[in-house]
């Protein structure tokens, strides 16, 4: 089990932080983002990330844990039939912070956090991977292509040459019975 944190809670007590994050993580999933002080934000993250891998499961015993956190049921519905479709494919980091200018009034450091909706991309070094196999393999046929015909052309002057020797003698011992 990790060991707690050290040091002042985002509230005044680890049960209203609990609470706290609960109705922040509502929040995101009602309106897809919000906007939070940056430590909030930060705080906020691992939870909601933990809540759609139990929505992208789908089962009866991961929709009991969701709700142990978020009371709202017509939440968890969302969460369940619409974020967790659109996660599907993603593998880890289904949120997003974003600094923002700094609140007014007390300075804090502002941020936004919001769900990952774009559909997923292959990675660069994939893709260059995936053409580099391509070319590798269209080039390999060429070659053998190529290494068939250089080895055929290598033999077939030999046999040309040799069946040519062959009826070399043969046409001289013809034209030899022709002239007599």
């Amino acid at each position: 089990m990790p060991t707690p944190k050290k040091g002042p809670r985002l509230a005044s007590s680890p049960a209203h932080e609990r609470l706290m994050l609960a109705n922040m993580a509502t929040s995101l999933f009602q309106n897809g983002r919000i906007t939070t002080t940056l430590p909030k934000a930060k705080r906020l993250r691992p939870l909601a990330e933990r809540l759609i891998t139990f929505a992208k499961r789908g089962d009866l015993h991961s929709r009991r844990r969701v709700m142990r956190v978020i009371r709202n049921k017509s939440v968890v519905h969302i969460l369940f039939t619409q974020i967790a479709e659109q996660m599907e494919q993603r593998e880890g980091g289904y949120t997003r912070i974003v600094k923002i200018t700094p609140r007014v009034g007390d300075a804090a450091p502002a941020a936004v956090i919001e769900l990952v909706t774009e559909p997923v991309a292959k990675k660069a070094v994939v893709k260059e991977a995936e053409a580099a196999a391509k070319v590798a393999e269209e080039e390999a046929p060429a070659v053998e292509a190529e290494a068939t015909e250089a080895a055929e052309a290598v033999e077939a002057p030999v046999e040309e040459t040799a069946a040519a020797e062959a009826e070399a003698p043969a046409e001289e011992a013809a034209d030899a019975e022709k002239a007599e």
